[in-house]
Parts: structure tokens; sequence; C-alpha cells
């Protein structure tokens, strides 16, 4: 927790969240965007490129048709919520948000950068949060202006079905910081739990380790993907297989956690197997490439499940 009694003061006195800004309209950013907006929220999704925005609101339009259809959504809350979120590519439109959640790719030096230019827009009690699944909170913060401001917020994919929100406390990150951001996750219906800074937090320490040790019973020939998969789903209860939510993660994201928890630990569990690192060198990343421990059609459904 920071100690410094001037920043504390700061931190403390929280203003009300009525805006969220979303860096990287991605698949976390333009998930965390769509629950923003059906909670009420206004919300401004930023990216580098219209083309990228415009996949973002295309997929955020996608999900909410298919709850309109499963009559989980009504017609008027799918309006509302389009209604709710305007894009831009640039920093200057986050001047009005309360609270900014950064779901840019995983690496370091990017969101120290975007956190530095969000600080240079935003007003003194705007939060930022990173949706990092790995990197050291205190590490992201160490650049900012108010570090008492900045905390993780990690979302599951995908974001408006998963209820979980691991909320990661930085050494600085205030009680007031952390209070606002757990009233965030309530209000989008998402169940909060807050962890320390530690690598790779609850979630993702557990979740690779079960991970990458199933795709070393693939590279082993212990048994299909699928089947590996089918194990975890009936056996232990599991929604999905390590397997298919590695598709749904991304290869290349997944390998480049492994590595840095690796790098952190020193742990054989965090090594990355041959076969991670093959895949994602040939453009196998899963879901989003059509390709990875399954094929998916039309990057919708897995089709065919990898074997040795």
């Amino acid at each position: 927790m920071n100690t410094d009694s001037g920043e504390k003061n700061l931190a403390d006195s929280t203003a009300p969240i009525r805006t969220i800004g979303v860096l990287g309209a991605g698949t976390m950013g333009h998930g965390i965007a769509q629950v923003a907006a059906a909670a009420g929220y206004e919300v401004i999704l930023r990216d580098v490129d219209e083309a990228s925005l415009a996949r973002g609101m295309e997929a955020i339009e996608r999900n909410l048709a298919k709850g309109v259809q499963l009559g989980k959504v009504t017609d008027a809350e799918r309006d509302g919520a389009l209604a709710r979120i305007r894009t831009s590519t640039e920093f200057k439109d986050f001047q009005s948000a309360d609270l900014i959640i950064e779901a840019a790719p995983e690496k370091l030096e990017l969101k120290q950068s975007l956190l530095q230019e969000s600080e240079a827009v935003t007003g003194e009690h705007c939060i930022w949060a990173s949706n990092t699944s790995s990197f050291s909170i205190t590490e992201i913060a160490s650049v900012a202006n108010r570090p008492a401001r900045v905390v993780g917020m990690h979302f599951f994919n995908p974001v408006h079905i998963m209820r979980l929100v691991e909320i990661v406390v930085g050494e600085q990150s205030s009680d007031a910081t952390i209070a606002a951001v757990r009233a965030v996750a309530q209000r989008i219906k998402k169940e909060p739990i807050v962890v320390q800074d530690v690598p790779g937090f609850a979630s993702s320490r557990l979740g690779v380790t079960l991970g990458l040790e199933a795709m070393r019973m693939v590279e082993q020939g212990v048994a299909s993907a699928r089947d590996i998969d089918t194990a975890m789903e009936l056996g232990y209860n599991h929604p999905m297989g390590p397997l298919r939510l590695t598709d749904l993660v991304g290869l290349d994201v997944r390998l480049s956690i492994a590595e840095y928890l690796y790098g952190k630990l020193g742990s054989e569990a965090f090594r990355p197997p041959e076969i991670l690192r093959r895949m994602v060198s040939q453009g196998k990343l899963g879901k989003k490439s059509g390709e990875g421990f399954y094929k998916w059609n039309d990057h919708e459904a897995p089709q065919k499940a990898y074997t040795t």
C-alpha cells in the first residue's frame, strides 16, 4: 500500500466513476467495453486505427445480437449499450475518463507507455487499471505520476460470459482505488477477488501450469487435444478444457506469459514446451488465426483437434 501521506490523501478522494476508457479493441478490450456499456457506463474505446475499432465494434454487435437471440438481452438493452460506446484513435478523448482499463498486448514497455500517455491527458482523479494476466502492477506503475491510482483488473475471456475479475494490488495502490474498481466489477456483474502483486497472481499461475502440462501431454502422445480437454471437462467439471482455452486466449499470449513466469519464478512448470514455440512460429495462434490445438470454422467453432 502507498505510505506517502500527500499521495494517499489525493488517492483517497475518489470521484464517482461514470466514464470508462478502454485501451485496445481486441479480444479482451471489446469485451470489457461491452460489459461496461451494458452496465450503464459511458465508454470510450480507443485503438491505434479505425480498422481495429471497426472489428471490435462488429464483435460487440455480434455478441449483443446473440444475447437478444437467446433472450438474455432485450432490444432496448442492446441499443442502449451500443449508444454508450464511442470509438477513437486519439488519447485526448480520454480527458473525461474516470477509469481507464488497459487491454493491450502483453508487453511491459507498451503498457508503461500507455499509462504515461493516459496520465498526460486525464485528471488527477482518474484510475488506471491494467488487464495484464502476468506482469507486475508495481513494475507497470513505476513510471506513473500517480501510482496510488494504478491497479490490476484482470478479466477473463470471453469477458461478457466469464464472471471473474482479479483485482491486483500494487505496492502503492490505495485502498480507495481498490474499493472503486471493486465497485465497478460488481456493477458490471462480475465477481471480484483481490490478490497481491506476485508473478502470475492467482489465476495465471494455476491456469498456465495446467495448460502447459496439457501441451506436454499432447507432445508426448499421451492423448489427443480433444481427449485431454474432455478429461478435464468431464472428470473435473471444468467448463472448458485447457487446450481449447489456450486457443481462445491465443498461443502467442500463452507463450509470452509462460516465458515471463519462467523467468521470474524459475520453476520448470512454466518452461514453455517445444510444441508451443513451434506452433507460434508457424502462425498457429488459436481461434484468432483459425488454427491452434483445434481448427476453427470461420473462427467460431472448433472442428478438428490437434494430434501428434
